[in-house]
């Protein structure tokens, strides 16, 4: 397979394209509860599997995978409390405020991680699409986690 050189232009049609195909099956399946969490965490996956496309390895963006599962996950059950206690008011302070604080420990995690593992190689594809997957994967687990419990 060709793979293609990730360009800044390229970088972001590639990312605009994962946007349009996750909001779009993200849309076609919200009134499922039951099914969607799995199928974020699967659009995670898909995003990473995207990445072969390109010269980036994995392990260049574990640390920016890291960052997003931590931050949309911890994200995901904020809303998500937000929401049983103030309806959709609490979802938006939940997730506004939670973000500001998921962004703060994520970026601990995901400085901790690429410090320590002297990950030279990282990219704007791979930092971009990588936190895309794990934000993915760790808001669907949260809500995989939260259907099986209601």
């Amino acid at each position: 397979m060709k793979k293609f050189k990730a360009t800044v232009f390229n970088s972001t049609l590639h990312v605009l394209a994962l946007c349009v195909a996750v909001f779009g099956t993200s849309m076609a399946f919200v009134h499922n509860a039951n099914l969607i969490g799995v199928l974020i965490v699967g659009l995670g996956v898909v995003c990473l599997f995207s990445l072969k496309l390109f010269p980036i390895k994995i392990a260049s963006v574990q640390p920016d995978i890291l960052f997003g599962i931590i931050d949309n996950g911890i994200l995901a059950a904020l809303a998500l409390f937000g929401s049983e206690i103030a309806g959709v008011a609490g979802a938006l302070i939940g997730g506004v405020v939670g973000n500001a604080v998921t962004d703060g420990i994520a970026g601990l995690f995901e400085g901790y991680w690429a410090e320590k593992t002297n990950v030279t190689e990282r990219s704007i594809l791979g930092s971009a699409v990588g936190k895309m997957a794990g934000c993915l994967i760790g808001a669907g687990a949260v809500l995989v986690i939260s259907s099986s419990l209601l």
